[in-house]
């Protein structure tokens, strides 16, 4: 019987193969969401989708892309939101 608080889905089950062939349970953390746009909800591209500890460890170019709001917006929000910046300009 597992420990209780592996016995809800909190954990995700992993079947994990063994050195000496044996098969055995793991039970893992489930990672987190895909990051979403923050204006249409779409998912983002080039944002890696991993546990807290491991985002710490990737550099900062690593975690989103190299452009105005990456991260934030995809690329088609930021496209338009930076038209709208312009045109607003040069009225």
């Amino acid at each position: 019987m597992p420990a209780p608080k592996f016995r809800s889905r909190t954990f995700r089950r992993v079947n994990k193969k063994l050195p000496g062939g044996r098969t055995k349970l793991f039970h893992l953390k489930r990672k987190s969401k895909k990051a979403h746009c923050a204006s249409c909800g779409k998912v983002l591209q080039g944002v890696p989708r991993e546990m807290p500890y491991k985002m710490k460890n990737l550099a900062k170019t690593k975690k989103r892309p190299e452009r105005p709001y990456g991260g934030v917006l995809c690329s088609s929000c930021t496209r338009e939101l930076i038209k709208q910046k312009i045109r607003s300009e040069n009225v």
